[in-house]
């Protein structure tokens, strides 16, 4: 089953999930060079405003490149994103990457 999503890079208009969720398609994934990172700080847009978001959770399914990352609560409620609404990715950076990770754990 072969639903891929065509995106050619930032920004890029999608909608949050029921689950609060936003998807990050894998063609954009590996555009951005993201496929090794745990954490983004990522740049959204909801009705005109600029909403920065640091430190999400890139989400992954074991056989996907595809990312998704969860709305955090508090950014919610202070801005009125709720499911279903439409937003814009703006800007996605690493802001970690797993084998930075696992160096900085091994050498302490």
């Amino acid at each position: 089953m072969n639903r891929e999503i065509k995106v050619n890079g930032l920004p890029y208009r999608t909608r949050v999930y029921i689950n609060n969720q936003v998807l990050i398609p894998s063609n954009l994934v590996k555009l951005l060079g993201i496929e090794k990172n745990l954490f983004a700080n990522v740049v959204i847009r909801h009705e005109g405003r600029i909403i920065n978001i640091s430190r999400v959770k890139l989400l992954r399914n074991r056989r996907a490149t595809s990312r998704q990352f969860t709305i955090p609560r508090e950014v919610r409620e202070a801005y009125g994103v709720k499911p279903l609404d439409e937003i814009e990715i703006v800007n996605i950076e690493p802001a970690e990457t797993i084998n930075n990770r696992r160096d900085e754990l091994l050498r302490h």
